[in-house]
């Protein structure tokens, strides 16, 4: 390594970037390229650590950073950094979301015109010596009805595309405003189901949640229309890889192109069929899009090392310390609480309030904002929610954000509360931290006060207020095995709507939930918190 300059902050580049970056970076600050040597041995002696998919940044390396102040991802994707860790520590974690937008939606169209002209298997063939045109005549485009499953910023780019090409374009996203499909000229559906009956095309644009993974299998094939054909270029899990060789052998599917995989490098039977075109993840893989990456992460490193706004950071801005501390344990409650209010109201959102109340008003409650928008658009947007893009994306999808500041809390010194409401109904939580470690305590919901710590699975029930109805939901979830981990009940008045919240210590099978919605309560909730 080169000596460094003690009068300039320092940056380690784990993996290349493009040499526009690189130049960026090394005109204000020490640049170090080592891929090589062990990050957790040298990681404390840098201001910035710029990487890519190939290095894992996670809480040990991040304990070891004491000077650590950003760490820089040249690409969309962040599942290789402990968020969580850095954000404790006070350090930006940012990307560079936009990067690969045009590549990505680009590939797919080629992807897709591929997979209806049989381009690669033509191509293959004619090298090899034979000239057959009959085998592989294809389908047009124009006038063929395209699915797009997930209308994100790649999904929009998709779309127009694919209008360009003279195709009916249907998409499907819960989280988007009827108005913003009929913008483009496309055409919404209310639900995957109604996208495969109506379409030749699907493509996939979904981001990779327990809700999506294996979203097309055989249940889904079985609904979508004969010599359908599929896209995805998204993420490989969202497709049951199995169910698709089957479709396609038993010819339901006329051909799939696929450009991800469940597990990279791929070997698997899919590369055994002649209908199936497979590329090895290169949507983002264009000299433009690594130019883009490149030049956006070092302009985010700069911003971040010089006390600018980090546009692209997906977990805080740079704030004071004093003032992180005061508002950290507050940031996971309120993404729960934003997903936990997303997930009892059910419908598409048309507006979000969140509020903070008591002494915690007084500082920039932005970054609860942030992390509540972040809670209700969790696995239903295709990138990181942050918050400079946070306003943008509700923005995008018809979504009214209001933030307040109210200084006090009747109950609780400090209360967030988080409104999520849609054209017909609001539905308010509201939760507080207890205790030297921050516990996350829900104090609110569905109009009843009601104290239980949040967990990753967790049950609302509204009913009658009557004697032996927590007897009998016991009853039924431990013939069921699944054990009741902490329980409150709630209620207005006596024999009047009563409010049964509890956590359970893993996830309800199917048969409990359907046990459970077929006894009679008003309302029926089973949610998963992460």
């Amino acid at each position: 390594m080169s000596r460094p300059d003690p009068e300039r902050l320092r940056v380690l580049v784990r993996e290349p970037i493009s040499a526009a970056g690189l130049d960026l970076l090394r005109a204000r600050f020490d640049v170090v390229e080592d891929g090589d040597s062990e990050l957790e041995s040298i990681i404390d002696g840098f201001d910035a650590v710029v990487i890519r998919s190939g290095t894992t940044i996670g809480e040990r390396a991040i304990e070891r950073a004491t000077r650590l102040k950003v760490i820089a991802r040249a690409g969309v994707g962040i599942d290789n950094v402990d968020v969580d860790a850095a954000t404790r520590r006070g350090i930006v974690v940012a990307n560079a979301p936009e990067s690969t937008v045009v590549s990505a939606a680009e590939h797919t169209i080629a992807l897709l015109l591929a997979v209806a002209r049989n381009i690669p298997q033509a191509h293959a063939a004619v090298k090899g010596g034979s000239w057959d045109r009959a085998r592989f005549a294809g389908v047009e485009l124009a006038g063929k009805t395209l699915a797009v499953l997930g209308f994100g910023r790649i999904g929009k780019q998709v779309a127009r595309r694919a209008l360009a090409l003279g195709m009916r374009v249907i998409a499907y996203d819960p989280f988007v405003a009827p108005e913003r499909f009929r913008e483009l000229g496309v055409d919404s559906v209310g639900s995957p189901e109604e996208a495969y009956a109506a379409a030749e095309f699907v493509t996939l644009h979904l981001p990779l949640t327990d809700q999506t993974r294996g979203l097309l299998g055989d249940a889904a094939f079985s609904q979508m229309r004969d010599g359908v054909r599929i896209v995805n270029a998204a993420r490989g899990e969202l497709v049951d890889e199995a169910a698709l060789a089957e479709a396609i052998r038993s010819g339901k599917v006329a051909g799939a192109a696929l450009d991800v995989f469940g597990s990279e490098p791929y070997s698997g039977p899919l590369l055994e069929l002649e209908q199936v075109v497979v590329t090895p993840h290169l949507a983002a893989s264009t000299s433009e899009a690594q130019d883009r990456a490149g030049t956006m992460i070092a302009e985010q490193v700069t911003a971040a090392l010089e006390g600018g706004l980090v546009e692209t950071a997906v977990n805080i801005p740079i704030v004071e310390q004093a003032d992180l501390e005061v508002l950290g344990p507050f940031i996971p409650l309120a993404a729960k609480l934003g997903r936990l209010a997303s997930a009892l109201l059910g419908g598409r959102p048309r507006h979000i309030v969140v509020a903070a109340h008591g002494p915690l008003s007084e500082f920039d409650t932005r970054l609860l904002t942030v992390a509540a928008l972040n809670g209700v658009f969790q696995g239903r947007v295709d990138h990181v929610v942050n918050y400079v893009n946070a306003p943008v994306i509700a923005a995008e999808r018809g979504i009214e954000v209001t933030e307040q500041r109210l200084g006090s809390s009747q109950h609780y010194t400090n209360l967030v509360r988080v409104v999520v409401g849609s054209e017909d109904e609001d539905v308010e939580v509201s939760g507080t931290t207890v205790g030297p470690e921050h516990r996350l305590f829900l104090a609110g919901a569905l109009g009843y006060a009601i104290d239980i710590e949040l967990a990753p699975e967790m049950a609302f029930l509204v009913y009658d207020d009557m004697p032996g109805v927590i007897g009998r939901v016991g009853t039924m979830f431990g013939e069921a095995g699944v054990n009741i981990a902490n329980m409150a009940v709630s209620r207005t008045k006596e024999g009047g709507k009563a409010l049964m919240a509890f956590s359970i210590d893993a996830a309800a099978p199917a048969e409990l939930v359907e046990r459970v919605r077929g006894f009679g309560f008003d309302a029926a909730r089973f949610i998963s918190l992460g």
